[in-house]
């Protein structure tokens, strides 16, 4: 569920609800009631959480389990480095 999911997401991101709360610009009961699944963000926060977490607002809904890390201003070079560090937590070769 979205709490579930953004709860997890927080959890691994070291942040207490009220870091997060601080950081997306709502109250720490905001976070608690989308953790407990009382109630969801709107599509704006949606996008806000989403980019925040670098994950997609199919996947804080459970309709995509990809994730991604935001590498748009990299170079070619830092890009295939992180690539290449990817391939090697994944255990594969390049």
């Amino acid at each position: 569920m979205f709490g579930d999911i953004v709860r997890k997401l927080r959890t691994s991101y070291n942040l207490s609800q009220v870091q997060l709360a601080k950081k997306l610009t709502v109250s720490k009961q905001t976070v608690s009631n989308w953790e407990n699944n009382n109630i969801l963000p709107s599509i704006e926060m949606l996008v806000k959480i989403s980019k925040f977490f670098s994950v997609s607002t199919d996947y804080l809904l459970e309709l995509d389990g990809r994730q991604y890390i935001e590498v748009t201003d990299l170079t070619d070079t830092e890009r295939a480095h992180i690539q290449q560090i990817i391939q090697d937590i994944l255990g594969k070769s390049a």
